[in-house]
């Protein structure tokens, strides 16, 4: 008998700008949905304001963000802009995609929650989205 895992909460998968590989957004989603979390994936080509406007509809308790094509300094800092300008500042963004090991400190320091990379451990990404969704859903009943 195969038991269904806990429901952990809404997730948004987005990819932003003109970047369109998405073999490692589709694998993390499919994880996350595996793993008892409701997955909403945006598609490929998505402008920041999109994102923030699906995350805001959707009422999503983590947006993750995956880029592979080297903007992603700009693309996630628009991504926390846009999520701050629909009053959604505390939906917590998780990072991921070929990033530099050097441009993730900046990263964090803009507020994007934690940043991975490829060949990172699949239990390691979805136990930071686990705590994520969790912290994120315990404020919002404060």
């Amino acid at each position: 008998m195969t038991t269904l895992p806990k429901h952990r909460g809404r997730v948004l998968v987005g990819k932003p700008g003109l970047d369109g590989h998405d073999r490692g957004a589709k694998y993390i989603a499919r994880a996350l949905r595996d793993d008892g979390f409701e997955v909403v994936y945006t598609g490929i080509r998505r402008s920041p304001e999109e994102i923030a406007a699906a995350a805001v509809q959707e009422d999503v308790d983590v947006v993750g963000l995956s880029l592979l094509s080297g903007a992603h300094n700009e693309l996630f800092a628009a991504v926390l802009e846009a999520l701050r300008r629909s009053d959604a500042a505390d939906i917590p963004v998780i990072g991921g995609g070929v990033i530099p090991k050097e441009d993730i400190p900046g990263l964090v320091g803009l507020g994007i929650r934690a940043v991975y990379t490829p060949g990172t451990p699949v239990a390691e990404i979805l136990a930071a989205f686990r705590a994520a969704a969790a912290e994120h859903r315990g404020g919002r009943r404060a």
